[in-house]
């Protein structure tokens, strides 16, 4: 990687645009940035790690980048930073804007702008530049894989940082590994020695929760076994414990079987036992039970005995219903008859009551002849009743006639009285119509004459207004002006007694051994001492920040003013030089006048509106009249025709309903004698019907009960039974017939006779028995049940058991494998001598490795009188790995770096550091690096080892690279000819380039 050129812009210090031509520098080989203490030198290098990362080294680096930017740059200059360089071979220009809060472009206050970024390649075919991305992540990706190293690799291996390394030289391990492994990016290894402790734990636990399970089935299978197996006295983890819990859990199963086999044989003696007293039992019952049988038997018969009369007295009250049961047909058929002769006997009064006296004695006959006369006479009356009502139709149509010549004679007199005032009413409205046209035009004229005029009176209020408001601007401007001279006259004051007294500030942070960060010295006789009237930094920033504010105010009053004079201008112009109460005046007037037109213009529409309607209804209201006279000459052709009908259907009607008051009363009255008529006849015949089936339902009856043996009708029917009789008589005789059968059964049963002849049965005694051997029984069955389940259960644990243990086997074996690893990754295994964890060990290789290189310069820089070595003692009880000791050979002795002096310290940091950048250089990839920067302590040097400090530096030269060598030592610009200066100032510094 080699630098040929930077331009940076409103970048920390530097308020303007500065560059840099690393190519005119680089062509000496060695090149000097000197400059004041807070002149910007480690600006330029802030500034290339920006460009090519991002980002700045270190605390450096705050918040979005905002701090970047230069307190001295102009408001509207943006910050940006622009680097050229060559690396694997291709010319590259990196361009980076970090966040710009930039002022407004309208209103007060700023805007953040968000970062930029662009990467560009030159062609050297086309002979120019062109884009390759303008992408944050792909413009770092691309660079990072260039260069082959993150921001922190490149801060350490090409800006060197000689504080650093002096403290590393000193460091302890761990602080040394910290650093290491930032640079080597060990933490892979480091994460290896966690993945592998996590694994360990991760497999001890399921080892462990294994073995817990293991122990839970052995007190579950204790319980089981009535706590007669001893468990192993060992821990979830501890090796043996799966076989100790099997061989228990064998031993158990082996007691449980031989109790079962027990408990088999006692079961079996209780069964047969039982057996035999349940036998008893039941032959006790069964002579029991035929003993009680005989015994009820013989009292059954005596009961029967007792019951024998009713028995035979139901029988013969059964036979004589059985005889009068052929009786029945004639009883109800009779029954029949005289119900239906009792009827028609009713039904006959009640017809002939609604006749006349006249028909009282009449029979059937006689009845059915009148009916027949009133229907003949009814049909003679047809034609009259429909004249009736002919005549009665004639009265409606004679009245609607007259109730249309009302409405007719109303609706003509309204309409002549409306159309006698119809053309003074025209008139009227045609006047309104033209004085409303009138008005409208007016109102037009009025409207274009009144808008410039309220332009006009508008313009001259903001006239009027914007006259104050420039007076006020104006003492405002002055005012603010004022302000911002004494702000910045105080800024400069204050910053210039900052600067004389700048030594002491930097001397209140030296610490007695540390190197001091100006001259490199670790020794400070006479520091510098604060004086009372001391500026210190917050002071200088908040008068700055004083300054800078009260600019922007007078910058934005000052624009406030212009923007004020501006529309007083515009206002002027529009308005004139006319006051403003009489161009108000002028717009009332002519308001007034356009409001009046307006109005009087409104009444052309309705006006328009109401005549079209009352043309419209005198048209209608004509055609009214004319159709109603139509109408009346109509209806006196009709009223007399229906007068001359009406004569000729009275005269009829006289004749035809004699004394009724109508037709349609005598043919009611007909209608209802006819129908009283024919149903006394019916009546009539059906009551000489029914008392002759009544007579011959006599006869037949008696018959029938003389035949079937009883004296008279009555006595049949006396001896009649109904259905619920008949069936409670017939139950009665079957019980008795039953209980008889059952009764002699019994008593005829030989084995019933027989056990009635022996002793009574004893069966209390029986039943003890019988109880107590199925309580023996029921005992030996349980015992047989649980010692069954307790085998079982043992089974089924010791399974679950042998399973579990054959499982986590492999995991045991997996576990003690990551164990012993990770004990001897973390350096904590016996088999670890040196107590070394992986990390450690993959540093110690590394630092092998830059102790090699760095003592390749540092021999040439002593001498030959030192030579740096890595150490893998351990310190005290610690770790060892990371130990660096120097070889004095002018003693032969070895120590550590710790002892060196200043000076020492500084080249043997300065060959630490160029050896480091060897290393990581070939750890990146072999990418060149032609382009190096040393920061300060070469102060600490005598003037014999500055220049073998030089003869080494100037080496470098052999591998094409350039050097370039940040310090205040005033002896190095004697020394090295190409110089890059930083001079500071109120503005803000700026670079001078000079030599070759």
């Amino acid at each position: 990687m080699r630098l040929h050129r930077l331009d940076v812009t409103a970048f920390g210090p530097f308020g303007g645009s500065q560059t840099v031509d690393f190519d005119e520098l680089s062509s000496a080989g060695l090149f000097l940035l000197h400059g004041p203490t807070g002149a910007g030198k480690t600006s330029v290098l802030d500034a290339v790690c920006y460009a090519l990362y991002g980002s700045v080294p270190g605390v450096r680096q705050s918040g979005q980048g905002l701090t970047l930017r230069s307190d001295h740059a102009a408001p509207a200059t943006r910050t940006e930073v622009r680097l050229e360089l060559t690396v694997a071979g291709r010319r590259l220009e990196l361009t980076r804007q970090p966040p710009w809060a930039r002022p407004k472009k309208r209103g007060t206050g700023s805007t953040l702008d968000k970062a930029q970024s662009w990467l560009r390649e030159y062609d050297a075919t086309a002979g120019d530049w062109k884009d390759l991305s303008r992408s944050h992540q792909e413009i770092g990706e691309e660079i990072t894989q260039l260069l082959g190293m993150s921001r922190e690799q490149f801060c350490q291996v090409v800006l060197l940082p000689q504080g650093e390394f002096a403290r590393f030289l000193r460091s302890d391990a761990e602080a040394r590994g910290k650093l290491l492994g930032r640079l080597f990016d060990t933490h892979r290894f480091a994460e290896v020695e966690k993945r592998l402790a996590d694994r360990r734990r991760a497999t001890e636990a399921q080892v462990r929760q294994g073995d817990a399970e293991l122990l839970a089935d052995a007190h579950r299978m204790q319980q089981a076994a009535g706590n007669a197996m001893e468990l192993p006295d060992l821990a979830p983890g501890e090796p043996g414990l799966a076989a100790e819990v099997l061989g228990a859990a064998a031993v158990a199963r082996s007691t449980a079987r031989e109790q079962l086999t027990i408990a088999h044989s006692r079961l079996s003696a209780a069964e047969s036992a039982q057996a035999a007293a349940d036998r008893e039992l039941a032959d006790a019952r069964e002579l029991a039970r035929l003993q009680q049988r005989f015994t009820q038997a013989r009292e059954r018969a005596a009961l029967l005995e007792e019951r024998a009369d009713g028995y035979r007295q139901a029988q013969a009250r059964m036979e004589r219903a059985r005889k009068a049961e052929a009786v029945a047909p004639a009883l109800e058929l009779r029954d029949a008859a005289d119900a239906e002769h009792r009827d028609a006997a009713r039904a006959e009064a009640r017809a002939r009551d609604l006749l006349p006296e006249t028909f009282a004695d009449a029979g059937a006959a006689g009845l059915t002849a009148a009916a027949r006369r009133a229907a003949e006479e009814l049909g003679g009356l047809e034609s009259a009743r429909r004249a009736e009502q002919r005549l009665t139709e004639l009265g409606v149509e004679r009245a609607e006639l007259d109730r249309q010549e009302s409405a007719d004679d109303d609706v003509r007199q309204e309409a002549e009285a409306w159309l006698a005032g119809w053309d003074t009413n025209r008139a009227e409205l045609r006047t309104r119509i033209e004085s409303a046209q009138e008005a409208a035009t007016r109102a037009e004229q009025l409207a274009v004459r009144r808008e410039p005029t309220e332009r006009r009176l508008r313009a001259a209020r903001q006239r009027d207004q914007f006259a104050g408001d420039t007076e006020d601007a104006q003492r405002q401007v002055l005012a603010l002006a004022e302000r911002a001279v004494e702000a910045r006259a105080h800024w400069l004051d204050l910053k210039e007694q900052r600067l004389n007294g700048i030594a002491a500030e930097l001397a209140a942070h030296l610490t007695d051994g540390e190197p001091c960060a100006v001259c490199g010295a670790s020794e400070h006789p006479a520091p510098a001492r604060k004086s009372a009237e001391h500026v210190d930094r917050a002071a200088e920033e908040q008068a700055l920040t004083a300054h800078q504010r009260a600019e922007e105010q007078r910058t934005e009053a000052e624009r406030r003013l212009g923007v004020v004079r501006e529309a007083l201008a515009a206002a002027t112009a529009e308005a004139g030089d006319t006051p403003t109460d009489q161009l108000a005046d002028e717009v009332a007037e002519l308001e007034r006048l356009y409001e009046q037109a307006r109005r009087d213009a409104s009444w052309l529409h309705p006006a328009t509106e109401e005549l079209r309607r009352a043309e419209q209804e005198h048209e209608r209201r004509t055609g009214i009249q004319q159709q109603a006279a139509l109408r009346a000459a109509s209806r006196t052709t009709l009223r007399d025709t229906l007068d001359r009908e009406r004569a000729l259907l009275e005269e009829e009607l006289a004749q035809t309903r004699g004394a009724a008051d109508s037709v349609a009363a005598r043919a009611a009255q007909l209608e209802r004698q006819a129908a009283l008529l024919t149903d006394a006849a019916d009546t009539a015949r059906v009551a000489e019907d029914t008392a002759q089936r009544l007579k011959d339902a006599d006869a037949r009856l008696a018959d029938a009960a003389f035949r079937a043996g009883f004296d008279t009708p009555q006595a049949a029917a006396d001896a009649l039974l109904d259905d619920t009789a008949h069936r409670e008589l017939q139950r009665r005789l079957d019980a008795w017939q039953s209980e008889e059968a059952a009764v002699r059964a019994v008593l005829a049963e030989e084995d019933t006779v027989a056990a009635a002849q022996q002793a009574p049965a004893d069966l209390d005694l029986a039943e003890r028995a019988a109880g107590a051997a199925e309580r023996r029984t029921r005992d030996a069955a349980s015992a047989r049940d649980a010692a069954a389940r307790r085998c079982t259960e043992l089974d089924r644990l010791s399974a679950r058991s042998a399973a579990g243990a054959r499982q986590l086997a492999p995991l045991r074996e997996e576990y003690d494998r990551v164990a012993r690893l990770a004990a001897l990754t973390a350096g904590t295994s016996a088999d670890n001598e040196r107590k070394m964890r992986l990390e450690s060990y993959v540093l110690a290789a590394r630092l092998e490795q830059v102790a090699a290189a760095a003592t390749v310069r540092l021999q040439r820089m002593s001498s030959g009188r030192y030579t740096l070595v890595h150490s893998d003692d351990r310190a005290g009880r610690g770790r060892s790995g990371l130990g660096l000791h120097v070889v004095d050979a002018w003693t032969g002795r070895e120590r550590d770096t710790a002892t060196l002096s200043g000076g020492e310290t500084f080249f043997a940091s300065l060959a630490l550091a160029l050896g480091l950048a060897d290393v990581v250089t070939d750890e990146a990839g072999g990418v060149r690096l032609d382009t190096l920067f040393i920061d300060e302590g070469f102060g600490s040097l005598d003037e014999q080892t500055l220049d073998e400090v030089l003869d080494v530096l100037d080496s470098l030269r052999e591998r094409d690279r350039s050097v370039g060598i940040v310090s205040h030592v005033a002896d190095l610009r004697r020394r090295i000819h190409a110089q890059l200066e930083v001079v500071k100032g109120r503005a803000g510094s700026a670079v001078r380039q000079r030599g070759q």
